[in-house]
C-alpha cells in the first residue's frame, strides 16, 4: 500500500489528482449545497411550440453526483435562478431549511451568478454582514453563513469562487467575488474556499462545447463539477486533518475542538 496518496504532497495543487471514490470527502455523513441553477442540475430544454425551458433535475445535481459517489446524504438546497438575498429573505425559510432534521455536518455554498450578473447587484464588502438593513450581495452572503454557524457551530462551510470563462469583463468580476469569499474565510472560522476561479479550467468555447447545454452544464458537465467539488474537499482535508479529527461530533454534545492528541 502506498500510503503516499493519502498524506500532504508538497507543491499539489487542490486539482492535481482527481479522486473516484469522494476520497475523505465521505466523512461527512450529511453535506447542505445552497445555489443556483448550477446546484439544482438544471437543463434547458427547446422547442418550437415551447420555446426554451429550464429544468431543475436534483438527482444530476453535483451535490447528488457526491452522494452517490461518496456515500454520505446530500441535501439540495438549491433552485434555479437563487439568489443569497432570496435565499435569506424567503425561499430557506419557506422551504423548512433551518429545521433541525436538516442539519448537515459540512456546507456547501454556491452563489453568486444571479446576484452579480443577472441583477447586477452590488458586491460589497464582508463588513456589510454587520449591517441588519444592508443590500449587498455580502450582506446577504455573510447572513447565511452567520445562521448557519448559529446553529451549527462546528459545522465546516466551504465556499465556492465562480470559474473563469475567458471574458475579461466577467472574470473581473469573478476575482472580486472570490476575493470577498476569502475575507469570509479570514473573519470566521471553519471555513474554507473551493477557488474555482483559481484551479479549476477555464470555462471558454472548447470547454463549453464538451460539457455545457445551453447556458447551463450537460449532464456529464455536472458530474464533472462534482469530481472536482469532491477532490478539492479531500485536498482541504488531507493537508488539514487535525481540523477535521472531530467531524463526527458535529451536532453532537461531545465535540472538544481544543483536544489534542
Amino acid at each position: 500500500m502506498n500510503i503516499s496518496e493519502f498524506m500532504p504532497t508538497k507543491d499539489e495543487k487542490p486539482l492535481d489528482r482527481l479522486v473516484g471514490d469522494g476520497g475523505f470527502t465521505g466523512i461527512f455523513r450529511t453535506i447542505a449545497c445552497i445555489g443556483d441553477s448550477l446546484s439544482s442540475g438544471e437543463f434547458e430544454s427547446y422547442s418550437e411550440a415551447c420555446g426554451k425551458g429550464y429544468h431543475d433535475y436534483f438527482e444530476y445535481s453535483w451535490g447528488q453526483y457526491i452522494a452517490r459517489t461518496a456515500g454520505c446524504k446530500v441535501y439540495n438546497f438549491s433552485r434555479g435562478g437563487m439568489t443569497a438575498k432570496e435565499y435569506m429573505e424567503s425561499f430557506s425559510s419557506y422551504k423548512g431549511f433551518w429545521n433541525e432534521d436538516k442539519n448537515a455536518q459540512a456546507y456547501i455554498i454556491a452563489l453568486g451568478v444571479n446576484d452579480l450578473f443577472g441583477r447586477g447587484q452590488e458586491l460589497g464588502k464582508v463588513e456589510d454582514t454587520d449591517d441588519r438593513d444592508g443590500t449587498s450581495f455580502a450582506s446577504y452572503y455573510g447572513k447565511i453563513i452567520r445562521k448557519i454557524k448559529a446553529r451549527q457551530p462546528y459545522a465546516r462551510i466551504f465556499l465556492m469562487t465562480m470559474p473563469r470563462d475567458g471574458d475579461s469583463e466577467r472574470d473581473s468580476i469573478k476575482a472580486a467575488h472570490a476575493e470577498l469569499l476569502y475575507s469570509f474565510a479570514d473573519r470566521y472560522d471553519r471555513i474554507y474556499i473551493l477557488d474555482f476561479y483559481k484551479y479549476a479550467p477555464v470555462y471558454d468555447e472548447a470547454f463549453q462545447k464538451q460539457f455545457f447545454l445551453g447556458g447551463h452544464l450537460n449532464p456529464a458537465g455536472y458530474m464533472l463539477t462534482a469530481k472536482m467539488v469532491m477532490s478539492y474537499i479531500d485536498y482541504i482535508i488531507r493537508n488539514n486533518m487535525e481540523e477535521f479529527a472531530q467531524v463526527p461530533f458535529i451536532d453532537k454534545p461531545y465535540c472538544n475542538e481544543n483536544y489534542k492528541r
